[in-house]
């Protein structure tokens, strides 16, 4: 996956992660589009774990497996930040 697709899907994820999970979460969108591109990865591991297929390319199925591993990082980075404070 190219460059300019990394970032749209996560774009796409990030957002769609904070529109499962709303918060007060600093960051804006660049923020959320990292959060949505490292979710690729951490989805692609979690899937890859069950045996799935990780983001292969810009299509719905890349957008829900990072979607899912955006999720996942901002619950961990939401329980680090509430025992940081």
């Amino acid at each position: 996956m190219g460059i300019i697709s990394w970032i749209v899907v996560g774009l796409i994820a990030g957002a769609l992660a904070k529109l499962v999970l709303p918060g007060d979460d600093p960051g804006g969108i660049i923020v959320t589009a990292i959060i949505g591109m490292v979710g690729a990865v951490v989805g692609g591991f979690v899937f890859g774990i069950f045996g799935g297929t990780g983001a292969t390319g810009f299509n719905v199925w890349s957008i829900l497996v990072a979607t899912v591993g955006a999720i996942v990082l901002l619950l961990i980075y939401r329980l680090i930040a509430e025992t940081l404070t």
